[in-house]
């Protein structure tokens, strides 16, 4: 079976920068171990990354939520350090989805893609109904344990709307 492992926006800004939370810090272990464990079983292992401009607060994102975060080159934006040596494909994406990241699994003919990281409630559950759209007979998982919302009602909320989706929740 080949199987791919999406690791969503473990920056750190979203961990213990300036849109850290608890909730994404008490996940960075289970993340570690969830990526060598996929590692060790052969499984391909890739990366987002939230990447933005000096010009972040000009955007649309930036008006609505108007706090510079993954700005490209900064501290903020690097992986945490406990994943940034780790091999893997690096997808740089503007906005809360990766188009060019659902393409690549629809091209790699994957037969299960799961997901884990952040934001459950923002780019998590957009890069997973991205990759539901573009390879729609594909298991699409969700580690719930991997992966940490904004708030964990809105993490819940979250994870029941990929559910009504057909992604699977583990």
């Amino acid at each position: 079976m080949k199987r791919l492992l999406v690791v969503v926006d473990m920056q750190k800004d979203f961990i213990d920068g300036s849109l850290g939370t608890k909730e994404a810090q008490e996940i960075v272990p289970k993340v570690i171990e969830r990526v060598k464990s996929g590692q060790a079983a052969g499984e391909e292992v890739i990366f987002t990354l939230d990447t933005h401009g000096e010009d972040y607060l000009e955007t649309l994102e930036g008006r609505k939520l108007a706090v510079k975060h993954c700005l490209k080159g900064t501290e903020g934006w690097q992986l945490c350090k406990e994943l940034a040596g780790m091999d893997g494909r690096r997808f740089e994406k503007g906005t809360f989805g990766s188009l060019e990241c659902a393409a690549y699994g629809a091209e790699g003919g994957y037969d299960q893609v799961e997901l884990i990281g952040l934001c459950t409630d923002i780019c998590v559950i957009s890069n997973a109904m991205l990759m539901k759209a573009a390879m729609p007979q594909t298991r699409i998982l969700v580690r719930a344990d991997c992966c940490a919302g904004v708030t964990p009602e809105s993490h819940e909320n979250a994870l029941k709307a990929m559910e009504m989706c057909q992604i699977e929740i583990l």
